[in-house]
């Protein structure tokens, strides 16, 4: 099958900092590769990938000081991908709604992955308008407060295999992993870990919008608890990051599409202390993986119980469950559904923890 993924240009794919997106269409992108597929992204060229790279800039435009019109380059990769669509099987966008206009118009069946948030109120009478766009969610909670999406399945994110491995947990903390804002909740992190008398390390990125929060919430908790910021950290240095930990904190505070985070410590066969919101009950299983809480004093019990886990467990549930090439294989059944011709009616794709099942939605069909 001949594939393209079109990947945001805010990152490289996979990303040298931060950037869950731009990571998962690496792992995505590359497991097809390896599955016998001729996949081509479309990515910023400073991307590195085992599929054919098609250069539509030449930085990731968050690294790119020169860039000052971030929208001049992204419309050049809609052109791109449009000018070749014909050479395409399918066609699958990882850029949100920026290529909806197309969409209608291009002869080659497209589906789009959603990796935000949806419960904002924009997007209701922006479906309305899409409503026959097939979109990919990456966890059934995520689609929930945008019933007028056309969702056709489900698909969990994964990571390679090997990518990281189980680690001992020996380092005596508990660990922090991602970006510094609210809905993230590192003062929680901070508290629970305070509580429960073990000490935390933080590796997160602090983006311009949230410099204002971490200086008047984060920046006070650190000098009065065992607290290390060690500040936001590249891919190779997760491993040691998250393998050496006793466990990771995940108290999130909004409603997490899905938590790429959680299934990175779980790798290492680190379990997750994490709030109940989102997509966490889809990912970790409570008393298995991890432990779920709905409180911070729950939180604070459940650090003092993390001993009581199966790190060898819990890394086997990653391979079960979590693979990339798990994930491709999904979207393969997914993309052969839509390369079929049209019909009248159809039953749509729902992953239920590895399987694609069916599910009776509104008719599938590749856009005309």
């Amino acid at each position: 099958m001949k594939i393209a993924q079109v990947a945001p240009l805010a990152e490289a794919v996979p990303p040298k900092l931060y950037g869950g997106t731009e990571r998962v269409v690496a792992y995505l992108t590359d497991a097809l590769v390896e599955l016998g597929h001729d996949v081509t992204l479309f990515a910023s060229g400073d991307s590195s990938t085992k599929a054919t790279l098609s250069p539509v800039w030449p930085r990731a435009l968050r690294l790119d000081p020169e860039v000052k019109d971030h929208l001049a380059p992204i419309f050049m990769q809609l052109e791109t991908v449009a000018q070749r669509a014909h050479e395409f099987d399918v066609i699958h966008w990882h850029i949100d709604y920026l290529s909806y206009p197309l969409l209608r118009r291009l002869g080659t069946p497209s589906l789009t992955t959603l990796h935000g948030r949806l419960d904002l109120p924009e997007l209701p009478p922006l479906y309305r308008l899409y409503g026959d766009v097939p979109v990919v969610s990456i966890s059934d909670s995520q689609r929930e407060p945008l019933p007028e999406a056309h969702f056709v399945a489900t698909v969990l994110h994964g990571l390679p295999k090997n990518l990281l491995n189980k680690g001992e947990g020996r380092g005596g903390y508990l660990a922090f992993l991602g970006r510094i804002s609210p809905e993230k909740a590192p003062d929680a992190a901070i508290r629970i870990a305070a509580r429960a008398g073990v000490p935390l390390k933080i590796a997160a990125k602090v983006d311009l919008i949230d410099r204002e929060y971490f200086k008047t919430k984060i920046e006070p908790l650190l000098g009065h608890s065992d607290v290390e910021f060690i500040g936001e950290i590249c891919e190779n240095r997760k491993q040691e990051f998250l393998g050496n930990a006793s466990g990771l904190l995940f108290p999130i505070a909004w409603r997490e599409p899905f938590g790429l985070v959680m299934i990175e410590a779980m790798a290492c066969g680190t379990p997750v202390v994490a709030f109940d919101n989102g997509s966490v009950p889809e990912v970790l299983e409570d008393g298995v993986t991890g432990f779920i809480s709905t409180t911070e004093e729950q939180a604070v019990d459940a650090v003092r119980s993390l001993s009581m886990l199966d790190r060898n467990r819990i890394r086997r549930e990653f391979e079960r469950r979590f693979t990339a090439q798990h994930m491709a294989q999904n979207y393969l059944k997914l993309y052969a559904s839509m390369s079929k011709p049209r019909r009248s009616s159809a039953t749509g794709l729902k992953v239920v923890g590895n399987e694609l099942r069916g599910e009776r939605r509104r008719a599938m069909h590749p856009l005309p």
